[in-house]
């Protein structure tokens, strides 16, 4: 089998600036590379260390509720999730940016220290932020 390494996520946008901002502000998310598609529109690489956003507009609109909580629970993707070092750190610096769906959650039945909180992007795609995560 050849060597597998993650390398992105695709997000269809309603606004890409919008979403290109949020990602940006709060997850550290630097501009990698757009590509233009002619008409003013384009697709924008974010990039964090090794991890890629692939941002396009989206066509159309949502074609059923947006999500909430830690996302769908139907087949499909249900949450991107961020490491961070203090989940409530992170929430004060988003600050009303924030669109809690749920938590703050402490899972230290678990695993000490487990902390996780999920808010919604601009589109509604919900993300994950957690702290104290270990591997067995």
């Amino acid at each position: 089998m050849a060597t597998l390494a993650f390398h992105h996520i695709a997000i269809s946008c309603g606004n890409l600036k919008t979403t290109e901002e949020f990602y940006t502000k709060h997850f550290g998310f630097t501009r990698a590379r757009a590509i233009p598609l002619g008409g003013g529109n384009e697709i924008v690489f974010l990039k964090n260390g090794s991890t890629y956003l692939e941002l396009f507009a989206a066509e159309g609109g949502r074609p059923s509720p947006a999500v909430a909580g830690d996302g769908p629970h139907y087949p499909g993707w249900r949450h991107i999730a961020f490491k961070v070092d203090n989940v409530d750190a992170t929430l004060a610096a988003i600050g009303a940016d924030a669109q809690v769906t749920l938590g703050p959650m402490d899972f230290d039945a678990f695993i000490k220290g487990w902390r996780t909180v999920w808010v919604a992007d601009p589109d509604g795609n919900i993300v994950e932020i957690s702290q104290g995560f270990q591997d067995e």
